[in-house]
């Protein structure tokens, strides 16, 4: 007969084992290149101000609010061009943790440019992988 701490001790090995991505799923790609600031994509390349809210339709994109500061991050290329990629944070600095997502560049508007996007990095299944 297993005991109690066995079967606790096996569940968190288990768990170990297995990791993060339970749950998690690929999800399609909305383009192949995007632009960024630097090869990884670390480096805002503006700082933008939504113009009116956005929905998140899934879990690669974000949901902004009218009013909210965008930091961009990447710029889609070819069919996915309509989007960039990046974070907004809650009403109080530390208010919640900053999320990175898609988002119509057309909801944005621009406002200062802090190290030009013009670096050609091919995006990856984790650019859209959803948790």
């Amino acid at each position: 007969m297993m005991t109690w701490p066995r079967v606790f001790l096996g569940v968190i090995l288990l768990s170990a084992l297995l990791g993060p991505s339970i749950g998690g799923c690929p999800m399609p790609k909305l383009a192949d290149w995007k632009l960024c600031a630097d090869e990884e994509c670390s480096h805002p390349i503006s700082m933008a101000v939504a113009l009116q809210d956005y929905m998140a339709p899934d879990c690669r994109f974000l949901t902004i609010h009218r009013g909210q500061v965008v930091y961009v991050f990447s710029k889609l290329k070819g069919r996915g061009r309509l989007f960039w990629g990046g974070s907004v944070q809650g009403d109080y600095y530390g208010d919640l943790a900053a999320r990175l997502g898609f988002f119509p560049s057309s909801i944005v508007r621009e406002d200062q440019i802090l190290k030009p996007g013009n670096i050609d990095v091919k995006t990856d299944k984790w650019d859209f992988y959803c948790q």
